[in-house]
């Protein structure tokens, strides 16, 4: 029977099927602060039925949440329309992580969860997990200790600055060109989209690269959310791209497993 994992993010949530062999299909809401157990449930329940899952399949519930006012609603709709208790990262269930945060509750779930996948998944000394959400997070892994990281502005949360602060910008998709090729834009547009797309890449290359020069010793970069495989081909920093590595984390919390010391033996490739 399979388990439903819950990426509660601030701008969508992201539900994943999972068994104990793997991940199964996902599907994305948007997160909705004014949500009640009711629509939650609803649409949860609508989206298992068009991937062939009823509510009584479900076997257990795993959430990690940035949007704590969330919790109760979503704990609340999980249990009226599912029938199992919603268990969340990492106050239900703890990341086995050695947290060196200098305050360890101020670091979000999903950085955790993201942080104890790559462990798993990525057999190397320390790794730095880049997670392209409402933020651009660089964490730090070392052995099996979270070290923290860097947080920086998302793309999409700087282009809504942008928008938020000047009139009439047109509409712009954040697509790298096709050829892989910086050029000089002759519009508003093009000249938004090559700014953003180039300017996050390089500051990503460079992030990363400092990064790896600190950690010293062998390290390995993982990436992962919504921009991740859009920047890849103008960033080498982004040779490896996990779009479910959140998921993953929580499929692996899900069955209890816990790192080794130094990184797995096995890994998923």
């Amino acid at each position: 029977m399979p388990a439903l994992l819950i990426d509660v993010g601030n701008t969508n949530s992201k539900f994943g099927l999972a068994e104990r062999t793997g991940l199964g299909p996902s599907f994305a809401l948007p997160t909705d602060r004014a949500a009640t157990p009711d629509s939650l449930g609803l649409a949860i329940v609508s989206a298992l039925s068009f991937h062939g899952v009823k509510p009584a399949d479900i076997e257990a519930a795993i959430a990690s949440s940035v949007v704590p006012p969330l919790s109760p609603v979503l704990s609340a709709a999980v249990s009226r329309y599912l029938g199992v208790r919603l268990r969340f990262v990492p106050t239900d269930i703890p990341v086995p992580l050695k947290n060196l945060y200098g305050r360890p509750h101020e670091v979000g779930a999903d950085r955790l969860v993201t942080s104890f996948a790559g462990r798993m998944l990525v057999d190397a000394e320390s790794l730095v997990v880049i997670d392209f959400g409402t933020a651009t997070n660089f964490d730090c892994v070392r052995g099996d200790a979270f070290l923290g990281g860097l947080i920086c502005p998302g793309m999409l949360t700087s282009l809504s600055g942008l928008v938020a602060k000047t009139a009439k910008l047109p509409h712009v998709a954040l697509d790298p060109p096709s050829d892989g090729a910086l050029s000089i834009g002759r519009s508003t547009g093009e000249c938004i989209n090559q700014g953003f797309v180039f300017g996050f890449a390089d500051m990503v290359q460079g992030v990363t690269s400092r990064l790896i020069a600190h950690l010293g010793g062998e390290v390995r970069v993982l990436a992962t959310g919504g921009f991740a495989e859009k920047l890849a081909p103008i960033c080498p920093a982004l040779r490896d791209v996990r779009p479910d590595l959140l998921l993953e984390g929580l499929r692996r919390l899900w069955l209890g497993q816990a790192p080794r010391r130094g990184g797995p033996k096995n890994r998923l490739s």
